[in-house]
């Protein structure tokens, strides 16, 4: 097998085309040709095209015409290593590392238990559309909590920066699970809340079918231990507080970056931690139609709708970054604790709102010197000033760009209307958030501008806070083992520190599903 790359295929073109086209740079027949991998290439506004990796099949020798980048390949598919099922296993949280764990164990006849402190799928969209009608806050089933993680309220990106051959399986397996199978070709995969929701209630009917179980509206409040080793769990009932004691040999932790009175329990349990650096910002609005022109020129009526990924540098050292930007989505309050106000963004797989919408976000390290939860802490401040800002009632703080720029509160919008739900309240993003992050806000916003034309648009809406783009907490393990310092407990995910986002955070969630199994596998055959 034969892959090229940099292929390059006409925005309007059909697929089929790469065949002939091919053929003639190897300079021989193909039995098959199989696009890989495509990635629009925009750096010309007036010729942009889809470059494409492309694997090809030669029924002889090949002679290249010309410069053809390519190789051979012969990409080994990844596979979950052969255990012994045995033990009892429990993982807590259903997000993408709780449910790829889940599933992999399942598959190798361990019959996992899920612990899930929110609700399944169906009803955890109910609590969602009740907070944004209503105001009516949950703590427990939310945008954070319930069936498929923070991940499944959101644009459903699957990119990562990570680099490993699970990625590929995390991405078969969504598909197989109801994903469109787009996301095995696009550079910039991404499924959408509206399509996750199934594919999370999809996985796990086959986990139960192979033995597992779920136990929502059910959450771990304590761990027993002897001699420094698990020997069982606490957990209770969320409806009416009843606590049971559970037996469980081995632990695995998927408990997303809010579970944070879970964190604080494990602490005092004696489970090391470490402060980790994160992020701080807003949420910044657009009209999707200048993004996309801007991106895109006169290909932005044939092409979807734009993402863009942008950062800079600022001479004082501190730096502005864009991150999880929804292209054509929403703002959602993903607020999981009383009150407090938070945001995200979000987006169906259509990408249709008129809004674009990204984190704009500021690195935050270092922290009461060193205190493990110095940086929960401020989350949780930033939030509480959120929610008093907005007035109450979940509504969020609301700022014009140009007026955040001017240093004076918003009385009025311009042509974008924030898309925050169940509403918002006009004033100063200053009244938020500590005067470093908006210095850096104001002076790297205006050369982001340089990089994309108009993002420095006046009536452009700024949202406050974005606080939980990744976890402040670190739960640290060996590199080689996975484990932690509590034998039989393992960490995983974004709430251990240990990812950031769906693909990395499932990936995560196999490694640690290969070395709990392993561990407890060892531990029974002894």
């Amino acid at each position: 097998m034969i892959r090229l790359f940099e292929i390059r295929m006409e925005i309007t073109e059909s697929p089929e085309l790469l065949h002939g086209r091919c053929e003639k740079l190897l300079g021989c027949r193909l039995k098959s040709v199989k696009l890989v991998k495509r990635a629009i290439d925009a750096r010309h506004k007036s010729d942009m095209f889809y470059s494409c990796t492309v694997d090809c099949e030669p029924e002889g020798q090949i002679r290249p015409a010309g410069r053809v980048k390519f190789r051979s390949t012969d990409d080994a598919e990844y596979a979950f290593p052969k255990l012994e099922p045995s033990g009892k296993i429990v993982i807590v949280g259903s997000g993408p590392a709780g449910l790829f764990s889940a599933l992999m164990l399942a598959r190798q006849g361990f019959c996992p238990t899920v612990l899930e402190r929110g609700g399944e799928a169906r009803e955890r969209a109910a609590a969602v559309k009740r907070f944004f009608d209503e105001g009516k806050l949950d703590e427990n089933t939310n945008i954070q909590f319930g069936e498929g993680g923070a991940g499944t309220f959101s644009d459903g990106k699957l990119n990562t920066g990570i680099n490993d051959m699970r990625i590929r399986a995390v991405l078969k397996e969504f598909v197989r699970f109801g994903a469109p199978e787009d996301i095995l070709i696009d550079a910039a995969p991404h499924i959408g809340t509206d399509i996750l929701r199934s594919v999370v209630k999809n996985m796990r009917n086959e986990i139960i079918s192979l033995g597992g179980r779920f136990l929502f509206n059910t959450a771990l409040s304590d761990i027993m231990l002897e001699g420094g080793a698990l020997r069982g769990i606490r957990i209770k009932k969320i409806a009416d507080a009843a606590e049971a004691d559970m037996e469980c040999d081995a632990l695995i932790l998927a408990i997303g970056h809010s579970g944070r009175d879970t964190m604080r329990m494990l602490y005092k349990r004696g489970l090391a931690m470490e402060q980790k650096p994160f992020s701080i910002g807003v949420r910044i609005e657009h009209k999707q139609k200048l993004i996309s022109d801007a991106m895109y020129g006169s290909f932005s009526k044939v092409l979807p709708p734009a993402p863009y990924k942008l950062w800079t540098h600022l001479d004082d050292g501190s730096s502005l970054y864009t991150f999880c930007m929804c292209p054509g989505g929403f703002v959602v309050n993903a607020a999981s604790e009383r009150g407090g106000v938070v945001t995200n963004g979000m987006s169906n797989n259509a990408r249709e709102g008129e809004n674009a919408n990204s984190a704009l976000l500021v690195n935050v390290s270092g922290l009461g010197g060193g205190a493990v939860f110095a940086g929960m802490e401020l989350q949780e401040k930033l939030e509480k000033k959120a929610f008093a800002a907005g007035g109450g009632g979940y509504f969020a703080p609301v700022q014009t760009l140009g007026d955040f720029l001017a240093g004076k509160p918003s009385s009025r919008l311009g042509n974008v209307e924030p898309t925050i739900k169940p509403g918002y309240t006009l004033g100063s993003i200053s009244d938020v958030l500590p005067e470093d992050i908006c210095s850096v806000l104001r002076r790297g916003i205006v050369k982001l501008d340089k990089r994309l034309k108009g993002f420095c648009a006046p009536d452009a809406v700024l949202t406050a806070p974005e606080t939980r783009s990744s976890s402040p907490v670190r739960v640290i393990r060996d590199r080689e083992t996975l484990k932690t310092n509590i034998d039989g407990l393992f960490s995983a995910g974004e709430g251990g520190g240990h990812a950031g986002g769906i693909t990395s955070s499932a990936v995560d969630g196999i490694r640690i599903a290969e070395a709990a199994g392993a561990f407890l596998s060892d531990r029974f055959s002894h």
